[in-house]
């Protein structure tokens, strides 16, 4: 019985210590293991660097078709998503009381034609008159002188000279005044006349009704808008880019617009027009992007992604994004060298939107990137063991 103990006890001994080695060994392999890493080698790859931004479709002409006079819409000859040209007919207003006044203003232009004529009349008779007493004047002056006659009758007749060239003048007078009523009379046409004109809107240029905002019936004042009108060759996307993903943004840029309606289809556009004041609170800068090919169907205000070609490199060395960190201010990657890290500073290039970014300098094709979890990351150090991992 005692060597049985003893034997048992002697057991007890030996396996404590195998169960301490079992124990620092998996701690080892566990919690005290080196963190694993994935790695990876830089390789030759074509590069897009795109630019994001997110916007709506615009159109850069739109116009709103209002009357110039207050009228009550009798007729619409136009519909939204109607194609319409320059001069076509879209609306008419009342027009009963402004025709009344265009010929009451027709009336008077007429009646100032035929006094016209009277006054001509009464002055080609003043002239006549004028040129008898004239005469008479003379002879009976010219008798006086010879005391054939009264000096009192030849001033008589000198008198009836003098009234004869008063009224010529007084004729004239009246000529120039019933001119000057038809000139009144002719601007009084052409006004009712624009009046009448005024009733019909027209389309004052191509273009597409993007919302006719009154009905038949409705009435309309000057400005109101009856039809907002667009202009297809002028639909654009107004994005908004941050400021810093601006640098290579320039007009003539080639795009790729998305439009939500069809998020399947790449559209080609081009930079048109930037804008020279960002905004102070998202601190973003509006970019006008044109489509290439007009949009057959569009819808304005839609929610569209575009992405700006800014830079295109075909065979440029290049590695995951997120292999790259930033360190004291300069870019570099972690290398592994024996199982240990190690700070390699590198120049970058440009990006794409597969999350690769070109590699300009300071790596060639064989040495070992690590790259894990952001938070991972963020704990490497010079010389730390990892441990290269799936």
């Amino acid at each position: 019985m005692d060597l049985m103990k003893s034997l048992a006890r002697k057991k007890i001994y030996l396996i404590w210590p195998l169960l301490v080695l079992v124990l620092v060994t998996a701690l080892k392999m566990t919690l005290f293991a080196p963190p694993k890493v994935q790695v990876v080698t830089v390789a030759k790859r074509d590069i897009t660097s795109q630019i994001y931004g997110n916007g709506t479709v615009e159109a850069k002409v739109v116009v709103a078709v209002s009357s110039k006079i207050t009228g009550r819409i009798v007729e619409l000859y136009a519909d939204q998503g109607d194609q319409v040209k320059r001069g076509q007919l879209l609306a008419r207003l009342e027009n009963d009381d402004v025709l009344q006044q265009q010929q009451q203003s027709e009336a008077g232009l007429n009646r100032s034609y035929a006094n016209l004529n009277v006054e001509q009349a009464n002055l080609h008779k003043a002239r006549a008159n004028q040129v008898l007493a004239e005469k008479n004047a003379q002879r009976f002056k010219a008798l006086a002188e010879k005391n054939l006659v009264s000096k009192l009758e030849a001033e008589q007749y000198d008198t009836v000279y003098e009234v004869a060239r008063e009224e010529v003048a007084r004729s004239q007078a009246a000529v120039e005044a019933v001119r000057m009523e038809q000139k009144s009379g002719h601007a009084g046409v052409g006004f009712a006349k624009s009046k009448v004109a005024d009733t019909r809107i027209y389309a004052p240029q191509d273009g597409i009704i993007i919302t006719r905002d009154l009905e038949k019936g409705s009435t309309v004042s000057p400005g109101m808008p009856i039809f907002t009108l667009a202009d297809p060759q002028t639909i654009w996307v107004k994005a908004n880019v941050d400021e810093s993903q601006l640098k290579g943004v320039d007009v003539g840029k080639r795009a790729i617009i998305t439009l939500r309606s069809s998020a399947g289809d790449q559209l080609p556009g081009h930079v048109v027009r930037l804008g020279h004041q960002s905004d102070r609170v998202t601190e973003e800068l509006e970019v006008d992007v044109a489509f290439n090919e007009p949009l057959k169907n569009f819808h304005l205000g839609e929610q569209s992604d575009l992405y700006i070609i800014t830079g295109m490199k075909k065979g440029a060395l290049a590695l995951p994004s997120a292999a790259i960190v930033s360190q004291d201010k300069k870019n570099g990657v972690w290398l592994v060298t024996n199982g240990k890290l190690s700070f390699k500073e590198v120049v970058v290039g440009i990006s794409d939107r597969q999350n690769v970014t070109e590699i300009v300098s300071g790596l060639d094709g064989g040495q070992l990137v690590a790259f894990a979890s952001p938070t991972e990351m963020t704990k490497f150090q010079d010389g730390m063991k990892v441990r290269i991992g799936k």
